[in-house]
């Protein structure tokens, strides 16, 4: 269950998320430097709008899809803070697929696989690059690319899992539904 882990703040801090019982949460992995970076600020109003109605967001950067995120945590904080005003808070930077994945990925996967992605600009060259690494690709778990998002709902179920190129209006009714 989603409340039996606990991870790492960006400033070092044990985040057990049992704390966010009877919350609904957005976990997505984050890159400063991705064509998908702009989503912090649909993100960043979805938790000004919804925080109080219990929306909690574990933002959690990774450097994993075309080392996108390399900076420090303190230096991806700061670019999220004066590029795109976040508030929410933020994880510290981890790897969400192969053997150093964080323990909550693995489970997320295992609650709701890959089931492609949406019409968007990018749709067809993220396909033809996974395609030639792996055939197989599309019938794996694995995260695909960086602002990947699960949502959780205030019993801790997986309810929902959306690609990068899922529409950012099609996640906040996800949310909106389950306030």
């Amino acid at each position: 269950m989603i409340y039996d882990y606990i991870i790492t703040t960006g400033t070092g801090e044990q985040l057990n998320l049992a704390d966010y019982k009877g919350k609904v949460i957005m976990v997505v992995n984050t890159a400063t430097g991705c064509g998908f970076t702009p989503q912090y600020a649909p993100i960043e109003q979805m938790y000004r709008d919804y925080h109080e109605q219990g929306l909690e967001i574990l933002d959690i950067p990774c450097n994993q899809f075309g080392a996108q995120a390399p900076g420090t945590d303190e230096e991806i904080h700061e670019f999220c803070t004066v590029h795109f005003n976040t508030t929410f808070p933020q994880m510290k930077k981890a790897d969400v697929n192969g053997e150093n994945e964080l323990p909550l990925y693995t489970y997320l996967k295992s609650q709701k696989g890959f089931e492609g992605f949406n019409e968007h600009p990018f749709k067809e060259l993220l396909e033809k690059m996974f395609a030639q690494a792996d055939p197989d690709w599309d019938k794996k778990s694995d995260i695909k690319w960086n602002f990947t998002k699960f949502i959780i709902d205030r019993e801790g179920n997986v309810v929902a899992r959306f690609e990068p190129t899922a529409d950012m209006a099609d996640v906040e009714a996800c949310v909106k539904a389950l306030l």
